[in-house]
Formats: C-alpha cells, structure tokens, sequence
C-alpha cells in the first residue's frame, strides 16, 4: 500500500506557515523572516518514503487586496482549497480568529480533513504578561500565571469558528509537536501513487530560489514599503561541477527606490549581494559567483503583464 497526496498550508500573513513548511520538509524551501508577506507564490516541498509521498504547499498570506500583485498572491492561497487532501489552517496565539472572515468562511465548507494549527505556543507566557500588565491598574484575566487557560481559551474560539477542525498546539521555530503532526498526516493521506518522482524535492527550479534569496536578504535590510516594491529575476544560471555564476536584477517602482536599494556608494547593495551569496553557497554547497543589478519598472506590482511576465499568474 502506497500513500501520497497534497498537503496545503494555509493562513493569514506573518503566523508562521513558511517556517512550519521547512520543518516539515526538513529543507529550506521557503524563505521565512519576521516581516508580513514574506511568501508570495504557492511553493511546494516534497517528502518521500518508500511507501508514501506527501506534497506539502506553502501559500502567501490572506489578505485583502489592494493592487494586482496582492490579488495574485491571494489567488495563490485559494488555489490551495481546491486541490488539497488535507489542509492545514496556521494561526497563532495573538491573531484575532475572525481576522478575514471570507477566505475562512470557505474554509468551513470544506468537507476534506482540516487540521488548525496554533503557532507560536512557546510565547503564551510573553501574552500572559502583556494582557495582566500593559497598563497601569490593570485586572487581572482568568489566565494570569496559567498560559495553559490561555490556550484552552483560544482553542474554544476557534472550535466554535471550524468545529469539524481538528485543532492541534505547535511551536513551529522550536519544532514543539511537529513530528506529531506529520504523523497526523501521515494517517490522513489517501492511497495512491506518487505524483512527482521520488528523488524530487521541490517543483520550483534553481533560479527560483536565488531569485527568492536574495528577496529575503532585502526584507531583512530594508524597511517600510522597500520590500514590497521590489522583484527579483536570475537573468543568467550557469553552473559547473564546482561553481554557480549568477546574474540578478532587482525590479524597483521608483528611482528614489533604486537609490535606496544601492545605498551610498553602493554599500547597501553590497550588502545583499555579500549575504545572499553566503546563503546561496550553503543552498547549493558551491563556490558562487553572483552580481546584482538595480533597475526600475514602473508600478510593476499593479501591471497584468509585468506580473505576468514574473509569474505570478495562479493559471
């Protein structure tokens, strides 16, 4: 008996669905920091074992649109309600559990097995504080000094929001319950053959992920609306047995960006391209050649054909 089948993580933005997706797969698939919209396309991460593959999908997070990259980008997460085998819904100890009522309202119909992940259950203590002592005379709540009340509270509100959910407690940074989770899935998944072969790790190509890496090296040193206005695109992979020369560009929407990007006399953007090349020599366990340029196109997060032209068509 063999299983596999797709497995799609799902969620609002910044709770966590891209670092639960690499500890699942055990491999940096998706790029993960602190900052909202980290994810912006569907990425799948394959695990294989000799009698089972599961298809695991990271998704960008839900939210309301405001230009056509973010329209995109929700496309991308409700794509993943109609081909999963199991869903898995990420939230976390501080999201409202009514946050985007639409996109779970479709959630609730879904008649296939949808397991609710609570993230970030190793910062109940740091809620706890915060709720009992944010202000002065504040009262204390039912949960003071018990973060497990707090838990059993926020479990409450989202049984009543998916009651044919199960609901499971994670910590996905410190790996708390994720091994209990695979073996959940595991159980879950139908039978069936493998879709993709067994040797396969991801269905992104190489220049994906440097494109991918160097985005994240721009959300880590860079604030306000930098990141979000800015594409990457490999213009040029070409690899050897021992080394990787790569050639980048960095899209921007305005000169003053491209300004910025490069900093004074350039050493903000060396800045990137050092660290990216650090991390893409661990990626790939080679030597990296890799030069970065700047260039602006024009509101390129509200053209069809530019965003086309970056694939972020769902279709």
């Amino acid at each position: 008996m063999h299983k596999a089948g797709f497995v799609n993580i799902v969620g609002n933005p910044n709770v966590g669905k891209s670092t639960l997706m690499n500890q699942l797969v055990g491999e940096r698939i998706s790029i993960a920091t602190f900052k909202a919209q980290t994810t912006r396309h569907r990425v799948m991460g394959i695990v294989n074992t000799p009698d089972m593959q599961i298809v695991f999908s990271d998704t960008p997070g839900v939210l309301k649109p405001n230009y056509k990259l973010q329209e995109s980008m929700l496309a991308f997460s409700e794509s993943a309600l109609t081909d999963a085998d199991v869903l898995l819904y990420v939230t976390d100890v501080v999201e409202n559990p009514e946050k985007n009522m639409e996109f779970l309202e479709k959630v609730q119909k879904m008649t296939i097995p949808v397991l609710l992940l609570i993230n970030k259950i190793d910062e109940l203590s740091n809620q706890e504080t915060a709720k009992t002592s944010g202000s002065q005379g504040a009262t204390k709540t039912p949960w003071a000094s018990n973060p497990q009340a707090l838990l059993t509270a926020i479990v409450e509100k989202w049984h009543l929001l998916l009651p044919n959910a199960e609901i499971l407690p994670i910590s996905a940074k410190n790996k708390f319950g994720v091994d209990l989770l695979l073996k959940r899935i595991q159980e879950l998944l139908p039978e069936s053959p493998a879709f993709f072969d067994k040797d396969q790790l991801t269905d992104k190509p190489a220049r994906f992920f440097v494109s991918e890496i160097i985005r994240e090296k721009i959300l880590l040193f860079y604030d306000k609306e930098i990141p979000y206005s800015v594409e990457v695109v490999v213009e040029r992979f070409k690899e050897d047995d021992r080394q990787i020369h790569i050639n980048a560009v960095i899209y921007v929407e305005r000169d003053s960006q491209k300004g910025i990007i490069i900093g004074h006399q350039g050493i903000a953007l060396k800045k990137v391209s050092t660290e990216a090349r650090k991390t893409l020599e661990k990626f790939f366990d080679k030597h990296i050649f890799l030069e970065v340029f700047v260039k602006v196109d024009k509101d390129w997060r509200s053209s069809k054909k530019e965003l086309d032209n970056f694939g972020y068509n769902p279709d």
